[in-house]
């Protein structure tokens, strides 16, 4: 949360957070969304689950000189990947998800 001030006055009401919870405005993006993928990501890194994701990870947070910003744009394929998995009926693509952070990592 450190990191995203974005969110602190969204977040500042509890109450008022998970009331507007319920609401999708497209012209933002959900702080408890955004803050969980930061947290999947994490955790996927530090169980290496998908196989190669740390790697691919660290790579991207060594291209771009930050974490948070590898991150952010990781979460583009983790985001990518669940969407493409919800809409064929198929489990998730581990493969491609990698494939796609590492692809962010080789790009200038």
């Amino acid at each position: 949360m450190d990191e995203h001030p974005e969110y602190h006055a969204d977040l500042a009401d509890v109450d008022a957070a998970l009331r507007a919870m319920q609401y999708t405005d497209e012209s933002k993006s959900n702080p408890f969304l955004h803050l969980s993928m930061h947290l999947s990501i994490s955790e996927q890194c530090s169980i290496d689950q998908p196989r190669g994701i740390r790697q691919a990870v660290e790579l991207l947070t060594h291209r771009r000189n930050s974490l948070h910003l590898a991150h952010h744009e990781a979460m583009d394929c983790l985001g990518r990947m669940i969407w493409e998995s919800q809409r064929a009926g198929r489990p998730p693509d581990g493969d491609a998800y990698i494939g796609c952070v590492q692809q962010q990592a080789t790009k200038d």
